[in-house]
C-alpha cells in the first residue's frame, strides 16, 4: 500500500517534472527570440535604450549604357549579377527596400523585394548625381574635376558637396523613418561613394575608381549615429 502510494506519488511528481521541463524549454526558447531580436535591434546602455539600424547601399548591377540616363536598363552581365546581390541580402533579415528611381538601380534590387515582399520605397534623394547639363565630352576628365575640387559644378550639374548633401539627407530620413529595420538602399557608385566619404573621408576618389558593380557596403547605426561602415561581399 505504501510501495502503491509511493509509485502514484512518484509517476505524479514525474509528471509535473515534464511540465515543468515543458514550460522551462519554452521560455527558454521565447526568452532567446526576444534576447535575438534585442541583440540586432537594440541596446541597453547604463539603462539608455540604444536602438540599432543597418543601411545597405548598394551600388546598381552592369547597365547597358544609354543616353537616357533615368531609364537605362541592366545589361545580361548585370542581371545575372544583381541575381548573386540578392542572394548576399536574403541573410540580412531585410525589412526594407528603398531605390533610387533609375531602372538600373530598381532592376539590381527588384529580385530581392520579389522574393521577400516588403516595403518597397523609390526615393528620389538617392538617384546618381547630375554630371552636367548636357553629355560630358570626356567622363574621366569630368569626374577628375568633381572630385578634385568639392565645389566645383559644370553648368546644370552637381557639385561634390551638393550631391552630398541631397544623400545624407536621405540617409537621415531613412534613419527617421525607419529606425531599428534592416534597410536596402539600391543606389549608384558616385552618390554612394558620396554618402559614405560624408563619415569616412577614406572613402574618396581612389575608392570609387575601384568600386565593383554591383556592390554591397553596410552603414550600421546606434540612435542615428554611424558606428561601422563594413564591406559585405
Amino acid at each position: 500500500m505504501l510501495c502503491l502510494g509511493f509509485t502514484t506519488n512518484l509517476l505524479g511528481s514525474h509528471a509535473f517534472f515534464n511540465d515543468l521541463c515543458s514550460f522551462s524549454s519554452k521560455c527558454i526558447v521565447w526568452g532567446y527570440g526576444f534576447l535575438k531580436y534585442y541583440s540586432e535591434r537594440r541596446f541597453f546602455i547604463g539603462g539608455e535604450d540604444i536602438i540599432s539600424t543597418n543601411i545597405y547601399l548598394v551600388r546598381h548591377a552592369h547597365s547597358i549604357y544609354t543616353p537616357d540616363e533615368i531609364g537605362r536598363p541592366l545589361s545580361p552581365k548585370g542581371i545575372k549579377d544583381a541575381g548573386k546581390a540578392k542572394e548576399i541580402l536574403l541573410g540580412m533579415d531585410i525589412t526594407v527596400i528603398i531605390s533610387s528611381p533609375y531602372a538600373r538601380a530598381i532592376q539590381t534590387v527588384q529580385g530581392l523585394y520579389d522574393e521577400l515582399g516588403c516595403v518597397f520605397e523609390i526615393w528620389d534623394e538617392l538617384r546618381e548625381r547630375k554630371i552636367s547639363k548636357e553629355p560630358v565630352k570626356d567622363f574621366n576628365a569630368a569626374m577628375d574635376m568633381l572630385w578634385g575640387d568639392y565645389n566645383f559644378s559644370f553648368e546644370g550639374g552637381e557639385s561634390n558637396q551638393v550631391a552630398q548633401l541631397r544623400g545624407i539627407k536621405g540617409i537621415n530620413k531613412v534613419l527617421d523613418k525607419f529606425e531599428g529595420e534592416n534597410i536596402v538602399i539600391g543606389t549608384h557608385g558616385n552618390i554612394m561613394v558620396l554618402i559614405m566619404n560624408y563619415f569616412d573621408n577614406n572613402y574618396d576618389y581612389s575608392f570609387w575608381k575601384q568600386l565593383k558593380m554591383p556592390d554591397i557596403y553596410k552603414l550600421s547605426f546606434k540612435s542615428g549615429k554611424i558606428k561601422e561602415i563594413a564591406h559585405v561581399k
